[in-house]
Formats: C-alpha cells, sequence, structure tokens
C-alpha cells in the first residue's frame, strides 16, 4: 500500500470572503498502513456543504475549525481497504469525516457502516446521512410543523431543502419554496409536490410572498439569511417558528454578518428564531434514518444529488454551492 499516493487539499490560509484555490495547499503524500485501533479508507464519494466555508474560520463554533496545515475537513463514504480496528473489517464501506483527500488514515471517531445494496453510495452522503438528518431534526424538532400550516423554506432547491419541504409535505403542510431560476422552480412543483415556489432571481421576494402565502407563515425553514430572512419576518404569524439551519448568503462576507432588520416580528407575534446544529441529535440518527429509508421506498421521498468527478476540481467544485450553481446534494465523486 506504501507504493501508493494519497492526493490532499490541506488549509493553507484562512480566506477572507469567498474560499478559491489558492485558500488550499495541494499536495501528493505516501499511503501509509494502519496503526492500532485505526483503518486506511479509500475514499469514493465526499460531500460538499456550505458549513465547510465556516470551519475554515478560526474562533468559537459548534465545532473546532481546521487547522492551517490540516487536511480539509469533509464528511464521505469510502470502503475500508486494511484495518487494526476491531468494529471494521477490509470490505465495509463507512460513512465519516475522511476529508478532503483519496484515502483516510486514523482512528474511525464517529464512523458508521453503510450498504451499498440498500442504496447507491452518494445516498449515504444526502437524504441518508447528514443532510437528510439536519432536514428532519430541524424542520420536525425545531419547526414542529401541524397539518394544514403554512412552511417556507429558503434554499429549497438544495439538498436541506428539497428534502425538508417533501417532510413537510408528508405532515400534510402547505409547502412553499424559495430558489433561484425558473428550472428550480419547477422542480419543487412538478418533482417534488411544492404548493408554491417563489423565484428569487427574477421576482422580489415580498411580493411572492404575499401571493404564495396569503395566510401568512407559520414555519421558516432559513438557510440562507440576508435579505431573504427579513422579507419572511414581515410575513409571520402568530406563533410562528423560525429554524435557523444556515445563512450562506452571508458565509462568504468580507464585512460584518447582516442581521435581520425585522426581528421585531418576533415580539408582536410571538413568535421564536431557534438555531439548529445536527450532531445535538446523534443518538436518534439511526430511528430517523429508518423512517427516511421508509418514505424513499415507497417513492414519498425524492433525493437529487449533483455529482461532480474528479478530487482535483474540489476547490471550484466547492465554490457551486455559493454561486447557486449546484441542482441538489453536491457530491464529489473522489
Amino acid at each position: 500500500m506504501t507504493t501508493q499516493n494519497n492526493r490532499q487539499f490541506l488549509l493553507a490560509k484562512r480566506p477572507v470572503g469567498p474560499a478559491t484555490r489558492e485558500t488550499f495547499t495541494y499536495q501528493q503524500v505516501p499511503v501509509g498502513e494502519p496503526g492500532a485501533g485505526q483503518i486506511l479508507v479509500k475514499n469514493e464519494y465526499l460531500s460538499l456543504d456550505p458549513a465547510m466555508r465556516g470551519w475554515m474560520n478560526e474562533g468559537k463554533s459548534y465545532i473546532p475549525p481546521v487547522g492551517i496545515g490540516e487536511v480539509m475537513r469533509a464528511l464521505g463514504v469510502g470502503k475500508v481497504v486494511a484495518s487494526n480496528h476491531p468494529g471494521f473489517a477490509v470490505g465495509d464501506y463507512v460513512n465519516g469525516a475522511l476529508g478532503v483527500q483519496d484515502y483516510f488514515l486514523g482512528e474511525p471517531k464517529g464512523f458508521y457502516k453503510v450498504d451499498p445494496k440498500l442504496a447507491p453510495l452518494p445516498r449515504y452522503l444526502s437524504a441518508l446521512g447528514m443532510t437528510g438528518m439536519t432536514a428532519y431534526f430541524a424542520l420536525l424538532d425545531v419547526g414542529a410543523p401541524q397539518g394544514g400550516e403554512t412552511v417556507v423554506i429558503s434554499g429549497a432547491a438544495g439538498a436541506v431543502g428539497s428534502i425538508a419541504g417533501q417532510i413537510a409535505k408528508l405532515k400534510g403542510c402547505r409547502v412553499v419554496g424559495i430558489a433561484g431560476g425558473a428550472e428550480k422552480c419547477k422542480f419543487l412543483i412538478d418533482e417534488l409536490g411544492f404548493d408554491g415556489a417563489i423565484d428569487y432571481k427574477s421576482e422580489d421576494v415580498g411580493a411572492g410572498l404575499k401571493r404564495e402565502c396569503p395566510k401568512g407563515v407559520d414555519v421558516y425553514f432559513d438557510n440562507v439569511g440576508g435579505d431573504i430572512l427579513d422579507a419572511v419576518l414581515t410575513r409571520l404569524n402568530f406563533k410562528a417558528r423560525v429554524v435557523i439551519c444556515g445563512a450562506i448568503s452571508q458565509y462568504n462576507n468580507k464585512e460584518a454578518v447582516k442581521g435581520p432588520a425585522n426581528y421585531l416580528a418576533l415580539l408582536v407575534n410571538r413568535a421564536r428564531m431557534e438555531g439548529f446544529v445536527v450532531m445535538d441529535y446523534a443518538s436518534r440518527f439511526a430511528a430517523a434514518g429508518q423512517e427516511m429509508a421508509g418514505w424513499i421506498a415507497k417513492g414519498q421521498l425524492k433525493s437529487k444529488e449533483d455529482i461532480v468527478e474528479g478530487l482535483e476540481t474540489f476547490p471550484e467544485t466547492l465554490m457551486k454551492l455559493f454561486s447557486g450553481e449546484n441542482f441538489g446534494k453536491l457530491v464529489l465523486k473522489v
């Protein structure tokens, strides 16, 4: 195995504004052998997520930042090719923090096995992975939608938003998605069964909310922050819930993050706004995964993956998330 090379992207500096290829150092190093309690995984697919931009920043967060000179953190799925760990055997497929590289070598902390016979490997990074868990718990536990309520989702054609909207439909809600472009809005309605869509690229979001949500908004699932969050706040109903799942419009700011100017709508409507981090629900992932898999098997939940090939494309592919170029869950095929 030592004759193999491991291509890696390391964090070279903390970016100000968008990450670029210069944010990372690319290197090739020999593949090592696992020591006691370690496994060697050949990475097959990596999950590219907006949260990765936050992991590059110094400062307190829900997870420590990636260190300068460390392999860029990324969740992924791959095959165990060597093992000195009693819980993992050669040939097992695993899901875990594999990093942006060809091979992961180390202790499998937080890793779990997946079965490629039950679902395609990329799906374990979308509906059956952290993406699906995020949509499931953020919507059902924090948003707590009730049948007949109106749920609005920003970034609705993205990985998390598309699944959250479908779950809201399964719970009997009226679901309106905010997305960029006619193709994505058509997909929300025709393919995913959303009740309405607002194209933030071609229309005023406030006007779209008045049209699609004439009775107001009961749950807002926020993936973007910024001006769209402000617009939705003006349409909140009494006791509405705002789920802060992400704020992709703010991640590459060179200035301070733009907070909501219309936050007093929370006071007037006795509404609440709550942040969400998926790892708080780790003890319940297995049960949620079973329910999600059941919905997929019955055709009640669709999962769309946007797969880009080639580890070497990582910096440019990551930035597709912030330009809105990706359509569905962005996955890098190593």
